[in-house]
């Protein structure tokens, strides 16, 4: 009997003990509390990012018109200087941000897989750089254009030449490989936040198909070598690009779902990761 007394006495949890659980759990839900809180504001930021992505990547087109257009592109480019200069400051931005959306995603799909987050901001900031090199090449064609009028008909043909190539590098990089990466990171960022639930799935997952459908153009873009707004590239992107929109307003709104963020405080930030 006195075994059995010592034994029940043992088994109850004395004051300090009940204090210290009391402090570990008020520790553990501040934590979460915190973390919901950081993320919100990575949350807003990601959203207005898509937002600014998409729009720059539309303008961008807007000041040069048909510059680029027909045979005598370099004699338009040539008094285009303002209209190329501001086309390539709106292609700046379109990098930027499209690099800066798998970065503010990045600390929180790390939690759940950081080889794929940050294979995710790989693949954004390639897009960005690519986009870069899309830009620079448009600048020297402005130059080019301007030192061609300069030089008059009898240098035409070799300013032709060099100006023709300068296209199909900038073509190649906005029409092809710039898609290419854009397609790769999303399908990377996508797959987590449908994992983690971090927003609902039916908005990932709409993701995820956008960004196959995406791909698929682009590969179908490269074999035809016929890049812009074709009639395949703009039915197969349109999902992708409504989807972005509609992800936008959910993260500035809505944010990151609070019991996905919770569960991965709660597992001291390895939920899910592999």
């Amino acid at each position: 009997m006195q075994v059995q007394s010592s034994v029940g006495i043992a088994q109850r949890p004395g004051p300090e003990a009940k204090a210290n659980a009391q402090l570990r759990e008020s520790a553990l839900k501040e934590e979460r509390r915190e973390t919901m809180k950081s993320y919100r504001g990575n949350a807003i930021v990601v959203g207005v990012l898509l937002i600014a992505c998409s729009a720059a990547s539309i303008l961008s087109a807007i000041p040069l018109g048909s510059t680029l257009d027909g045979s005598d592109y370099l004699s338009k480019l040539a008094v285009s200087g303002n209209g190329v200069v501001l086309a390539a400051l709106v292609e700046f931005v379109w990098a930027a941000t499209a690099a800066g959306i798998a970065i503010g995603l990045y600390p929180v799909l790390r939690k759940y897989n950081q080889s794929l987050a940050l294979g995710s901001v790989v693949g954004r900031t390639v897009e960005g750089m690519l986009i870069l090199v899309g830009t620079l090449s448009l600048l020297v064609l402005l130059t080019l254009g301007q030192e061609s009028a300069v030089a008059g008909q009898a240098a035409a043909s070799s300013f032709k030449a060099v100006g023709d190539t300068l296209l199909a590098v900038r073509d190649w990089a906005n029409g092809f490989l710039v898609l290419l990466s854009f397609a790769v990171g999303t399908l990377m960022y996508y797959y987590l936040l449908y994992r983690s639930r971090l927003v609902p799935r039916w908005l990932s997952g709409w993701g995820l198909i956008g960004s196959g459908l995406l791909l698929g153009s682009t590969v179908y873009s490269g074999f035809t070598q016929e890049f812009g707004f074709t009639t395949v590239n703009t039915a197969l992107n349109i999902p992708i690009g409504i989807q972005e929109m509609v992800l936008a307003v959910w993260l500035i709104f809505k944010g990151f779902k609070g019991s996905a963020l919770a569960s991965v405080a709660s597992d001291g930030g390895s939920g899910g990761r592999s």
